[in-house]
């Protein structure tokens, strides 16, 4: 976990409750909000995974403890009323009770104009399918070959964006880097580096301007 919190400088509410948003730390994707009470951020603070208050039962639950869909905790940030939270996980299954990666669900094409919004939503789509692992899928099929296939792709995309590129093809070519840029970040949630650090290694370099 990045950061040690203390459950006595957040602000729970008169039925000692306090609101926590958990976001897949590599996709960016909201999965769900829950409630935790004192004892259950200490748990998760304690155990790296994350624990609730239920409302409905009035119980302390364990997510993913009778599904195995745990969540490891990679950090724990209070908004700055300090009476919301943050969890940043990385799931290991689906994060909602009916089956899907997120109980929020966008319907409808990316509606952001920025191009490079889809890298954003290709990333969600990769971590959904590495998450639910649906059949006949080709994102399913190359994460649960593993690591060699999927740097085998790579490298075929590569040089299939070396040939393009010489045949002065701009289709071809464009065609090519779409396949090594789905490919390349299949491999970075195969290997657990989300695309925020690859972008900020890029702002370290050029972020000046040179």
């Amino acid at each position: 976990m990045k950061q040690e919190l203390n459950p006595a400088d957040v602000r729970f509410d008169r039925d000692g409750l306090i609101p926590a948003i958990v976001q897949d730390a590599d996709s960016k994707e909201v999965l769900t909000l829950a409630y935790m009470n004192e004892e259950s951020l200490r748990k998760t603070l304690e155990t790296g995974e994350t624990w609730f208050w239920s409302r409905s039962r009035l119980e302390l639950w364990h997510k993913g403890a009778t599904s195995g869909n745990t969540q490891e905790v990679i950090s724990v940030q209070p908004d700055c009323d300090r009476d919301a939270l943050l969890v940043r996980v990385r799931p290991r299954g689906p994060a909602c009770h009916t089956g899907d990666y997120s109980c929020f669900r966008e319907d409808g094409k990316e509606s952001s104009p920025d191009r490079f919004a889809i890298l954003n939503t290709l990333e969600r789509v990769i971590a959904e399918r590495d998450m639910t692992r649906p059949e006949k899928s080709y994102t399913t099929y190359l994460l649960e070959e593993g690591t060699d296939k999927i740097l085998k792709k790579v490298g075929e995309e590569a040089t299939e964006v070396v040939i393009a590129a010489k045949n002065r093809s701009s289709e071809e070519l464009s065609w090519e880097a779409s396949d090594l840029l789905f490919h390349l970040l299949v491999l970075l949630r195969e290997q657990q580096l989300p695309l925020d650090r690859v972008l900020e290694e890029l702002e370290k370099r050029h972020g000046g301007g040179k």
